[in-house]
C-alpha cells in the first residue's frame, strides 16, 4: 500500500482517532438523518435496494455512513402496514420510502407532514389524492407511478405477434389493485376479437389453483397483471406456467429472468435508483410538493428463449431483433 501503511494499520488507527475524540466534541456531532423503509413484502429484494442506495449516493448519501435507514416489512398482511407506518413516525424518520401501492396508501393514511416517496404501478395519483398535478404534486407525497393500464394492450397485442390465432386468454391479477388493468386488458381484447378470462390471484398459494382455473377454460396465453405480488412470486409463476405449458407475459423483465416466457415494462431496478435520487433530494432540503411526478421513460422487451422453445414455440426473427433482452 502507498506510503507503507498496512490496511490493518490504518483501519486500527483510524479507531483508536476515533475513540480518542474529546467528548464534547464527539457530542456535538449531529445525529445522521433517518429514513424510514416501509414494504409490503416479506423482505427487500437485494437487488431493488442496491439500486436505491445508489440513487442515494448520486445525491450524496451512505447508508451507515451519513443516513440510516429503518426498514419494516409486512410480509404481505396489510393490517400491518398502518402500525409499522407509526412506527416510523415516531422515529422522527425525515423521509418514507413506500415501496408499494399498500405501503404508500398506509404511509399517507399516518402523515401528512412528512414528505413520503412512492412507487405505485397501478394506481392515478391524481385521480387517488395523492397529488394536485403530475408537474407540482403540492403535497408531501411524490415518486414514481406507472398509471398506464393499457400498457396490457400493448403486451396482447405481442402475443398476438406469436400467436396470430390467438382467441382466448388469462388475466391474471390481483382484485381491486389491477380493477384499472382488468378493464383495459379486456377492451383490448375485445378489439382483437380475443375472450378474455379473469382469474383473481391475493397470495402466492393462489397461483396453483389459478392456473388449474385456466387451464380448465383452455386459454392459451396469458398475461399477469402487475403487483408486488407477481414481482416476488416471479420464479413460482415461471415454474407453474411451464408445467402448465402456458405461455405468459409480464410487465417485470424479472420474469422471463426467472424463467419466464415473456416480459414488456419499465425497468424496475431504474425506477428504485431514481426513487433514492428522490429521497436524497428531499434530505438536502427539497420539498417534496415541488418534485415532479415520475413516470418510467423507456420500455424493455424481454424474451426467454429456452423457455418458448420449452413450450414449443417460434419466435418471429424480426420480434427477437426488437427484444431489449433475450435469454437463451
Amino acid at each position: 500500500m502507498a506510503f507503507g501503511i498496512g490496511r490493518r494499520e490504518l483501519i486500527t488507527g483510524l479507531s483508536s482517532a476515533a475513540l480518542t475524540l474529546p467528548v464534547a466534541a464527539r457530542a456535538q456531532q449531529p445525529a445522521m438523518p433517518v429514513i424510514g423503509n416501509l414494504n409490503m413484502a416479506a423482505a427487500q429484494d437485494p437487488r431493488l435496494l442496491v439500486a436505491i442506495r445508489l440513487g442515494l449516493a448520486e445525491q450524496g448519501y451512505v447508508e451507515g455512513k451519513n443516513v440510516t435507514i429503518e426498514y419494516r416489512n409486512a410480509n404481505f398482511k396489510p393490517e400491518l402496514l398502518g402500525e409499522a407506518a407509526r412506527d416510523l413516525i415516531r422515529l422522527n424518520v425525515k423521509v418514507i420510502l413506500a415501496l408499494n401501492p399498500e405501503a404508500l396508501a398506509a404511509a399517507r393514511s399516518a402523515t401528512t407532514s412528512i414528505p413520503v416517496v412512492g412507487i405505485d404501478l397501478e394506481s392515478d395519483p391524481v385521480a387517488k389524492g395523492y397529488a394536485k398535478s403530475l408537474a407540482r404534486p403540492g403535497g408531501n407525497i411524490t415518486g414514481m407511478f406507472l398509471d398506464i393500464p393499457e400498457l396490457s394492450g400493448k403486451q396482447l397485442g405481442l402475443l398476438k405477434e406469436i400467436f396470430p390465432r390467438l382467441s382466448h386468454i388469462a388475466m391474471f391479477g390481483v382484485p381491486g389493485l389491477n380493477a384499472l388493468q382488468f378493464a383495459a386488458t379486456e377492451t383490448a381484447a375485445q378489439g382483437l376479437a380475443i375472450e378474455a378470462e379473469t382469474v383473481e390471484v391475493q397470495s402466492s398459494n393462489d397461483f396453483e389453483d389459478a392456473f388449474e382455473t385456466a387451464i380448465t377454460k383452455h386459454v392459451e396465453a396469458g398475461i399477469l397483471l402487475s403487483s408486488p405480488l407477481v414481482y416476488v412470486s416471479s420464479k413460482q409463476i415461471a415454474e407453474l406456467a411451464l408445467a402448465n405449458r402456458l405461455p405468459l407475459i409480464c410487465l417485470f423483465g424479472e420474469f422471463p429472468k426467472a424463467g419466464g416466457f415473456m416480459a414488456y415494462g419499465p425497468n424496475v431496478a431504474e425506477m428504485y435508483r431514481r426513487l433514492g435520487g428522490y429521497v436524497g433530494t428531499i434530505l438536502n432540503g427539497a420539498k417534496p410538493s415541488d418534485l415532479p411526478i415520475q413516470r418510467p421513460e423507456k420500455f424493455d422487451l424481454a424474451i426467454n428463449l429456452k423457455t418458448a422453445k420449452a413450450l414449443g414455440l417460434n419466435i418471429p426473427t424480426q420480434l427477437q431483433q426488437l427484444a431489449d433482452v433475450v435469454i437463451e
